[in-house]
């Protein structure tokens, strides 16, 4: 027996039912990306290259996004040490990634960043012997409000 009386409904914004054409949106309907999208798709191919790499990006992982989006290697470069969501180095399993700015280091950030280097036995950037943990500090995470912020 179900307790739902009423049927679901249907929402414009994510509809559920199959596509019906209409005048202006058929399979004829002309689009076409600009020449602008190929950048665009940086940030998105980084991040799945970081992610089939194990959490980082080798410089032939940047290469070939440079490669498939048919954009010079120095514009997927600049991307990838601009954003600290990029590693292009290893990381350990853990990535402890700690706030760095003013914020949070008034909040005790300091203090966080050498408790976990004693106890790690590791220096901010540095990893453990077995690979196991990563530190590294970085910039704002945007949550001032809840600082500090790991």
């Amino acid at each position: 027996r179900s307790f739902h009386a009423a049927r679901p409904a249907l929402s414009n914004f994510h509809p559920i039912a199959q596509h019906r054409d209409t005048n202006e949106n058929t399979e004829e309907t002309f689009f076409d990306f600009t020449e602008d999208y190929k950048q665009a798709g940086i940030i998105p191919l980084l991040d799945l290259a970081q992610r089939q790499a194990g959490g980082w990006l080798p410089l032939a992982a940047m290469n070939k996004v440079a490669k498939v989006l048919d954009v010079p290697p120095i514009k997927v470069y600049e991307v990838a040490t601009f954003y600290t969501m990029f590693n292009r180095t290893k990381v350990g399993k853990y990535f402890i990634q700690l706030c760095g700015t003013t914020p949070c280091m008034l909040c005790g950030s300091e203090e966080i960043k050498k408790t976990i280097e004693d106890h790690l036995g590791i220096k901010e950037g540095g990893s453990t012997a077995d690979g196991l943990f990563t530190l590294r500090e970085v910039e704002c995470m945007g949550s001032c409000a809840n600082a500090p912020m790991v």
